[in-house]
């Protein structure tokens, strides 16, 4: 999972599947053990997957589930594996605004959705009309806004089911695409100043206290430029960890993090929640 995840470390799946399409994708559900243990994965910018690996199968949606089209009453349908940022240039295509902040998300529309995903004051169901799922049985099922409990980086069903986020109707106001576009740029560029983009990491790690932020924290506790075995914690972003020579396993990198946690727990007393999710088994 390494080569699949934006940290660049980590173990093997027990099994990969790469969909042709949705239909594809729906009858490899209905063909899995109903105990078989389940991943989507994206573009792997949120995770990671521990040095003993996943026994499961990984499905991976990019450039599968790829759909992204203007409909007649004004929404932006767009399938799972569509990157982020994508829906972000084509909102603006159509003189739609409000999709600027997905610029700032590094994942796919899948991930983005599952975590109500946010940046630079925006937030992925602030949009969303209705979505589309499917089940472990490979059957599509319609839901709308009022089935899940949205919160700040968290969405889940008001009544539990194994269902996979697949597609999604999102809805923009019509307004300027020029000024858009120019906030996309400026967004990017604000991005690639503040982040290290350049280096592998996940993102966020952490997620933002009520009324403060995580990088301030890791960074008033002392934090930056920490290391454990190839993990580090940035020194452009204290709420980023990167793995600079590629080198570090997932197992330093899951020990900084807790590391962080401990440290800022003792000096202010706050728990960090973590954004990046953490699978599979240690050695």
């Amino acid at each position: 999972m390494a080569g699949h995840v934006s940290w660049r470390a980590g173990g093997a799946a027990a099994h990969a599947y790469f969909p042709a399409d949705l239909a594809d994708l729906a009858a490899c559900l209905a063909q899995l053990r109903h105990d078989e243990p389940l991943m989507i994965v994206g573009l792997g910018s949120n995770l990671l997957v521990r040095d003993g690996g996943y026994d499961g199968t990984v499905v991976f949606t990019h450039g599968a589930l790829k759909t992204l089209r203007l409909e007649a009453d004004g929404t932006i349908y767009v399938e799972a594996g569509v990157a982020s940022p994508k829906v972000a240039r084509f909102a603006a295509s159509f003189d739609l605004t409000g999709a600027e902040f997905l610029a700032g998300i590094p994942g796919t529309v899948g991930g983005a959705l599952a975590m109500n995903a946010g940046c630079y004051g925006g937030e992925t169901w602030s949009f969303v009309e209705r979505v589309l799922m499917l089940d472990r049985r490979g059957e599509l099922v319609g839901r709308t806004r009022e089935d899940f409990a949205i919160g700040y980086r968290h969405v889940g069903l008001k009544q539990a089911s194994d269902e996979i986020f697949v597609a999604a109707w999102l809805r923009f106001p019509a307004g300027d695409g020029a000024a858009a576009r120019e906030r996309i740029a400026a967004l990017l560029e604000k991005r690639m100043a503040t982040q290290p983009l350049q280096l592998p990491n996940a993102g966020s790690v952490f997620r933002n206290p009520p009324n403060d932020h995580a990088a301030r924290l890791i960074e008033a506790a002392g934090l930056k430029g920490c290391a454990i075995g190839g993990a580090r914690v940035s020194e452009k972003h204290a709420n980023f960890i990167v793995n600079p020579d590629g080198a570090a396993t997932a197992a330093e990198i899951e020990t900084l993090i807790g590391q962080v946690q401990a440290r800022v727990k003792e000096m202010f007393g706050i728990e960090l929640v973590r954004e990046v999710r953490i699978v599979g088994a240690s050695l």
